[in-house]
């Protein structure tokens, strides 16, 4: 080996592992789920497929490399990069796209889920029927569950750790193409087929730390 080439070899092996050193909490894929997004019959609805190729394929549900100190379990919601990371064991990590609504923007720091509700009847908040007098009518009772309501399949509640509902919920949407966006409203939306499988991995009350940077 030259000189010429030795040095070559030298500052390559030097820059991959400045590299390694600086690039080591790179999100790796390790498995992705663009195939989960058809159809779902669930809870007496046909929950419609999502055209997954028009959603920017980071935003699919995906198992990814996570470092963090946090435990399995917990849920690590990012609202500048719009993900949303459910905690695995050996520096993984489910990670799922998400909408972030005004409301997504206003809070941050740690919660817990205190409850969850599949098909949940969703209630808009006096400041939201303010700016839009239509919704008065579901001020008192409530929009019945459905295919329609902006809390889709699933919500999850979040409460602090002294058990004040923080009114920030973690919930499905039928708007997939906000998925990514920052909405106009709501707190923080999964794609339905999404937040289902949130829903079924998460334990309600101390169980489920939810952090939230932004």
């Amino acid at each position: 080996m030259n000189l010429r080439l030795a040095i070559s070899c030298f500052g390559i092996a030097t820059a991959l592992l400045v590299s390694g050193c600086t690039t080591s909490r790179v999100e790796m894929t390790q498995q992705i789920f663009t195939s989960e997004y058809g159809s779902v019959r669930d809870g007496g609805y046909t929950i419609p497929a999502v055209p997954i190729s028009r959603v920017d394929k980071q935003f699919h549900r995906q198992i990814v490399t996570y470092f963090t100190s946090e435990k399995p379990g917990t849920i690590v919601v990012n609202t500048r990069k719009r993900f949303l990371y459910y905690i695995l064991p050996d520096r993984k990590a489910v990670r799922y796209g998400i909408g972030v609504g005004r409301a997504g923007f206003a809070w941050e720091g740690e919660a817990y889920v205190s409850w969850k509700r599949a098909w949940p009847t969703w209630t808009p908040p006096a400041e939201m029927i303010e700016r839009d007098p239509r919704l008065k009518r579901f001020g008192k009772d409530g929009q019945k569950p459905g295919l329609s309501n902006p809390l889709g399949a699933r919500a999850l509640y979040l409460f602090d750790k002294n058990g004040e509902d923080t009114l920030y919920r973690l919930h499905g949407t039928p708007e997939w193409n906000s998925i990514g966006t920052a909405a106009s409203s709501g707190c923080i939306r999964l794609m339905n087929q999404d937040i289902i499988d949130l829903y079924a991995r998460v334990k309600p009350g101390r169980g489920t730390k939810v952090v939230v940077i932004q």
